[in-house]
């Protein structure tokens, strides 16, 4: 099983000139290579465990694959070149490697307009038919079944958390990283490899805020709900109107705001 964090020595300050050292749980960071065919497309920071879905999550959210027919199988890489995992998807399947790459440069880089950045998923990604429609009560149990789902994050309070909901507010899967986007690919590869895309009938919520990218990956998983502890990004919003995504933010303390589609939330 994957090391998810790692005890350090710390000195605590109690005021009044108290130190007490002592030990501390921190989560772990590590880089993952995500690689097709052998061919590096990405390498991102993650929390180590359940890689192989990330892997798959975050191909999903590129447009690769879309269902779990499109992977032959996925392994592995040499850890003497360091930690990675290559997909090897099925002959039907094109991957365009120049753009792919191209893509992820300029989301990791912050290196495209917003604009530019919702012509490019509008092109990719058609909006979402549709969507469950949830009740008050049910969006208002999303967030404390999610925080119930954290055991990493009980022991650090390091770590944002993806949860897989159904529309009446059953937990299907969690998962936990210390990047928001790779908790929600890890959640997205989990669906992919069980046969459940596209995620039509489901809801996603998300520990912390929601950003474009979130957004992205719920369209590119076929996601009608998203829910958020905190708030979404300008963008966010704006992707989630046009791809007919309802989205949910500020989810704590017995209220809720919906940005986008409200029509999807039942009194």
């Amino acid at each position: 099983m994957a090391q998810t964090s790692e005890s350090y020595p710390v000195w605590r300050h109690r005021g009044g000139g108290v130190v007490e050292a002592a030990r501390d749980e921190v989560v772990c960071e590590e880089p993952l290579e995500i690689r097709v065919a052998g061919r590096g497309v990405g390498i991102t920071m993650r929390t180590p465990g359940h890689d192989e879905e990330l892997a798959l999550g975050f191909l999903v959210g590129e447009g690769v694959i879309a269902r779990r027919e499109d992977v032959e199988h996925v392994r592995g890489c040499d850890k003497a070149a360091g930690e990675g995992v290559d997909v090897i998807v099925s002959a039907r399947v094109a991957v365009d490697f120049a753009r792919l790459t191209r893509h992820v440069f300029a989301s990791s880089s912050c290196g495209v307009c917003g604009s530019a950045t919702i012509d490019s998923v509008r092109k990719q990604f058609a909006p979402l038919a549709g969507g469950p429609v949830v009740a008050e009560s049910v969006v208002y149990g999303l967030a404390e079944t999610l925080r119930g789902s954290q055991p990493t994050f009980e022991k650090t309070g390091g770590l944002h958390a993806a949860g897989l909901f159904d529309g009446e507010g059953r937990l299907l899967v969690a998962r936990e990283d210390i990047g928001r986007h790779n908790a929600v690919d890890k959640v997205v590869g989990h669906a992919l490899r069980a046969g459940m895309l596209p995620l039509s009938g489901h809801v996603l919520m998300v520990s912390g805020r929601v950003s474009f990218e979130i957004v992205q990956k719920a369209v590119a998983a076929g996601i009608g709900v998203v829910a958020a502890v905190s708030a979404p990004s300008s963008l966010a919003i704006d992707l989630a109107g046009e791809a007919n995504v309802t989205l949910v933010g500020f989810l704590r303390e017995g209220r809720f705001t919906v940005y986008a589609h409200p029509e999807r939330v039942r009194g």
